[in-house]
């Protein structure tokens, strides 16, 4: 359902699959992403690629000064090529080819969290247009006590005070109906946020809150989110980088020679001269770099630890919100809507014939819209629940773990 100012036409039909792949397909985040695991690629092109090697020239006239001196051109060439050491290659395109799994990793990351999202937001959808129909079903039940007891008080079989408090009623469940549409209105703007496709005006997810499932031990679903995360496989890269970071800082302890070739003419006399230039590292050993990259090390395995206990929090708190969600669901199925119902039949039965007031009714309403919209959040507290599993064990990223 939608608030009246919305579009009359037919909705679009968007099923939680379709939401997925649209998401997938236009969703910003995730494109940025991908630009990164392509700028890492390229990273590896540069890293493997050779330094260039420099020329130059110097000339000019030479003059004579003394009678025996032969006058003319004078002409240099020079010729300078880097020997990069081998260790020091290795290390650069080592680092090179573990950012890209970074990166990769990153896209894991960015994809199942923006799944998880997108499901979030779907079933929230879905709530909301529950909440909608449970608030439409507390003005239908309102209006027609309303209408009973307007006609009771014509035929003066009731006094004038039911009525007012039928029509207060009424009044209070139009809010509710009201309040109800907009939070669907703002899920639908939630939903399409993250799908960000062009969808039509008007669009209505199609799909239900899934039923139970049977959870597999807490420690195995633990050890799944452990092999399987991408956040920790992307933490674990992070580590792999800083280390060879700090083997490319000690390997460019050692000088790199440069081999020089020079040719030189003069109008009289050539020469041609080659040898070697080595930096001699006297007053420079890279003692900063190499403890920034020891350091960086250090906060690279605190950083792992840290995620993993953040995750194992997170694991166990969703572990046990969808028991918890599902004993509530279990409960309310049980037993607790069905007395609801019951009671409210019974306070109607009453009324209709002059045993009860219509206080007891109203009652009743309000006890059965509250176990109606307890159940109702208790289904959807469980689908939330079960998604954020579904997202620490990764499962969006092909697996079928039950």
């Amino acid at each position: 359902m939608s608030l009246g100012f919305m579009s009359a036409q037919t909705p679009e039909i968007l099923t939680l699959d379709q939401a997925l792949s649209l998401a997938e397909q236009y969703n910003p985040q995730l494109a940025v992403s991908g630009a990164q695991v392509q700028a890492a690629r390229a990273g590896i092109v540069t890293a493997r690629t050779r330094v260039n090697p420099d020329v130059n020239y110097i000339g000019g006239p030479q003059n004579v000064r003394l009678p025996t001196a032969t006058g003319g051109m004078l002409q240099h060439w020079g010729y300078s090529q880097m020997i990069e050491l081998p260790k020091i290659r290795r290390t650069r395109i080592e680092m090179a080819q573990i950012g890209q799994e970074t990166t990769e990793h990153a896209l894991e990351e960015t994809r199942l969290l923006l799944r998880g999202a997108v499901k979030q937001a779907f079933y929230q959808t879905l709530r909301r247009r529950g909440e909608v129909g449970l608030a439409q079903e507390t003005v239908r039940l309102a209006q027609d006590l309303r209408q009973r007891v307007s006609v009771q008080v014509d035929v003066g079989e009731a006094g004038r005070l039911e009525l007012t408090r039928a029509e207060a009623e009424v009044a209070i469940a139009q809010t509710f109906l009201r309040s109800a549409q907009l939070r669907e209105v703002t899920a639908l703007a939630e939903l399409r946020a993250l799908v960000s496709a062009p969808l039509a005006e008007t669009i209505s997810p199609m799909g239900t809150l899934d039923p139970a499932v049977t959870l597999p031990p807490l420690e195995d679903v633990r050890q799944v989110m452990y092999s399987r995360h991408p956040s920790l496989a992307r933490a674990g890269s992070e580590v792999r980088h800083s280390q060879a970071r700090l083997r490319t800082e000690l390997a460019l302890r050692t000088p790199q020679p440069y081999w020089i070739a020079e040719y030189e003419q003069m109008p009289d006399l050539r020469f041609f001269r080659t040898g070697i230039s080595v930096s001699l590292p006297f007053f420079n050993r890279r003692q900063g770099p190499v403890l920034e990259a020891t350091a960086g090390i250090t906060a690279a395995n605190a950083s792992v630890s840290a995620l993993q206990l953040d995750l194992r929090a997170s694991l166990e708190r969703a572990y046990g919100g969808y028991q918890v969600s599902n004993q509530q669901v279990e409960s309310i199925e049980a037993g607790v809507l069905i007395q609801a119902q019951a009671a409210l039949d019974a306070a109607e039965a009453a009324f209709r014939f002059g045993e009860r007031g219509i206080i007891e009714v109203l009652d009743a309403q309000r006890v059965l819209r509250s176990v109606r919209q307890d159940y109702l959040n208790a289904q959807y507290d469980r689908e939330a629940a079960l998604i954020e599993l579904e997202r620490l064990r990764a499962i969006d990223l092909g697996g079928n773990t039950p």
